[in-house]
């Protein structure tokens, strides 16, 4: 069974990837592939073997022999989900949760925890809905309360680390409150490009069109300032995310023009409406004041229209905040090269965090 498996898998790769051959060991990432094609590629994969599995099955079987192993052991109906993500399981130091952004997926993560080294432990936590079997979380109340619990098998109890990138770290923030609510210990509270939502306004079409132009200019900003390998890393990952989002556009639509189509149950409308609904659960979240202090990650400048005082965590954490300012423009602090200094600053605020931990620990051992 499973040496059938393993072609299938082989055939499949090598289509994908646009390559003649590939070994069984080899790392899926390595050979090339990305987080567009793997959508492609557990398309094809729930299309071949009937089993449907999350795109993130690739941080646990990278290589088409690990794939094989879990697709022999799965039965058509099992749907293989779980919002929790072992993206680096191993480790001494304590593990660190990053929750998705509005795409729902958290392969975009996975070059912040190479970058953060072996010894620290990172979960990503996912939007329920990827699998097409689920409906999307409409809140962040219930996004959040959802991954309490699965963080909790993990980590029964604290010191938590939580932290997520834009409408990620608003989850984040809600995980936060209700880890406190539930009186565990939250040593970390990581915001990355993030803030309150709620305090924007829908813009206007002259700030819509303002804001791509920033856009535009923030990316080529990033793109000047590094040398020719850097250079060549950014383009490569801009790329890849571009054609990540005409994905999910594609899919916004098809939700719009064939709502009642079978249409519907193609990969690209899924992510449209998991889209959608995260950017909205974000928008309409209302944060209440949190009994703790948040670490803010920002970048070097902020687009015009999210330039407000009002909107930073600061109005928010009773015990302030860590500002950790990047050098880097906007949209650009997951992406390689400049991935490094967000995954330095992390480790640095994590280590400040711990000691802050183990220093109330003996406050409250010596009194």
């Amino acid at each position: 069974m499973i040496d059938d498996v393993t072609q299938q898998l082989t055939r499949i790769w090598q289509q994908l990837l646009g390559i003649e051959s590939v070994s069984l060991d080899q790392n899926y990432f390595d050979l090339g592939g990305d987080s567009i094609l793997a959508v492609q590629l557990f398309a094809q994969i729930e299309q071949v073997f009937k089993v449907k599995l999350p795109v993130a099955t690739l941080f646990e079987a990278p290589t088409i022999k690990e794939l094989a192993r879990i697709l022999s052991r799965e039965s058509p109906s099992s749907s293989g989900w779980s919002p929790l993500v072992a993206i680096q399981p191993g480790g001494s130091r304590p593990p660190f949760f990053c929750m998705h952004g509005a795409g729902g997926n958290v392969l975009i993560y996975r070059d912040l925890s190479r970058n953060l080294g072996p010894d620290q432990p990172f979960y990503g936590l996912q939007s329920q809905g990827l699998d097409g079997r689920c409906a999307p979380l409409t809140t962040v109340e219930d996004m959040a309360t959802l991954y309490v619990k699965e963080i909790r098998r993990v980590q029964p109890h604290g010191p938590y680390f939580v932290g997520g990138y834009c409408g990620g770290g608003t989850i984040a923030y809600e995980v936060a409150q209700q880890l406190h609510r539930d009186g565990e210990q939250v040593a970390m509270v990581a915001l990355f490009d993030s803030m309150n939502w709620s305090k924007f306004p829908p813009p206007t079409v002259g700030e819509k069109a303002y804001y791509h132009g920033q856009k535009f200019a923030f990316h080529v900003i990033n793109f000047l300032q590094l040398d020719y390998q850097g250079k060549s890393k950014f383009l490569k990952e801009k790329i890849e995310i571009l054609r990540s989002r005409m994905l999910v556009w594609r899919g916004m639509l098809l939700a719009r023009f064939f709502e009642k189509s079978a249409i519907l149950t193609s990969e690209s409308r899924i992510l449209g409406e998991i889209w959608r609904n995260n950017d909205r659960a974000c928008s309409q979240y209302l944060p209440k004041p949190y009994p703790g202090l948040v670490a803010d990650f920002r970048p070097l400048k902020q687009y015009r229209m999210f330039d407000n005082p009002d909107a930073k965590w600061n109005q928010l954490a009773q015990e302030g905040q860590e500002v950790v300012t990047l050098p880097v423009y906007p949209a650009g602090m997951l992406v390689e090269p400049y991935v490094k200094h967000l995954a330095a600053a992390l480790r640095q605020s994590m280590d400040r965090a711990m000691s802050r931990c183990q220093a109330n620990d003996f406050l409250s051992a010596a009194t």
